[in-house]
């Protein structure tokens, strides 16, 4: 029986607007069904452009697997992945990908730069978009608006 974990996302999301960041969440599941890593992005906390939640949660979830491969792993993101993420959901094997709302603007799976799609890619995950995405997108309008208003 499939169970969401877009929940969990959107509240690293939520966090991460509380922090200035961006607000983008990631949850890693194991196969076995726990979740394994949480993030939201931290760029400017960290002053590091790779900071982005995927990244951050993947890299969690590798060292506590004590591998580079999350082999059998699934990723929950509110956001459609980047290009960047995108290679790095690739080099680590991600099983599925569940991402929120697309990103017309900079996504990297369905839109732009389609790295999954690529014939150099060397692993793709299954993909499914669309969960939560009116919420995910409402966070990331809410956040940008005001920092136009602000």
């Amino acid at each position: 029986m499939f169970r969401s974990f877009m929940d969990q996302a959107l509240l690293e999301a939520r966090a991460a607007a509380a922090r200035g960041e961006v607000p983008v969440g990631a949850v890693i599941v194991a196969p076995s069904g726990e979740v394994v890593a949480r993030a939201g992005n931290r760029t400017r906390e960290l002053c590091d452009p790779t900071a982005h939640a995927e990244v951050l949660a993947i890299r969690e979830a590798c060292r506590k697997a004590g591998s580079e491969r999350l082999v059998g792993h699934d990723l929950y993101v509110t956001l459609e992945p980047c290009p960047i993420c995108a290679g790095t959901i690739s080099a680590a094997r991600i099983r599925r990908l569940y991402y929120g709302a697309a990103d017309v603007k900079s996504g990297g799976v369905a839109q732009g730069a389609r790295v999954f799609s690529h014939p150099q890619c060397h692993h793709a995950p299954e993909i499914y978009d669309g969960l939560a995405a009116a919420e995910a997108e409402a966070l990331l309008k809410g956040f940008f608006a005001a920092r136009r208003d602000g």
